[in-house]
């Protein structure tokens, strides 16, 4: 008989999982609904569970008050740098002439979990002007607008410095 039967059931990682994606789908849909609410739950559930049946990128994941306190600070830098990188691309596409140096950069990280690099290889795709093309161990290449420097540790300072800090104390 396995000592500890709940644990052993349990898939690891469930619970933070599913309070995250709950938290994206309230993001997202901007409503307090009963039926929103409900349908956000389940449906949270539901993929938490299908994600972290097995042993996988989950499992170093665990859920504390801390690392709710840096997510959520995360989420607030994330949103910043999102309208920041709007008003960016809105001045390249409005300005009479474009004056832009597009090229593939390496950044580093020293997120060590998958689902750590995942967040921020999502952040940085997700904001304007930038997109993650290739994941290399602790290397990530990404496909920058306007290259401001090729120097690697300017680069991860300027394209995923404010979001790494954050995300190492979330996930690791």
């Amino acid at each position: 008989m396995v000592p500890n039967q709940s644990a052993a059931r349990r898939p690891s990682g469930f619970l933070w999982l599913s309070v995250l994606l709950t938290f994206i789908w309230f993001a997202a849909n901007s409503s307090f609904a009963i039926s929103v609410i409900a349908t956000g739950a389940i449906i949270s559930v539901v993929l938490a569970y299908m994600f972290t049946r097995k042993p996988g990128a989950w499992r170093d994941v665990r859920l504390s008050p801390g690392r709710l306190y840096h997510f959520v600070l995360y989420t607030c830098v994330f949103l910043i740098e999102l309208v920041r990188a709007n008003i960016n691309m809105m001045r390249y596409v409005y300005a009479p002439r474009i004056k832009i140096n597009p090229g593939i950069v390496r950044i580093r990280t020293r997120l060590e979990t998958p689902v750590g690099r995942l967040a921020l290889a999502s952040s940085i795709a997700l904001t304007p002007g930038s997109l993650v093309v290739d994941i290399d161990g602790d290397s990530l290449f990404v496909h920058w607008l306007d290259v401001k420097t090729t120097d690697t540790d300017e680069a991860t300072r300027v394209i995923a410095g404010v979001f790494e800090e954050h995300l190492r104390k979330t996930f690791g």
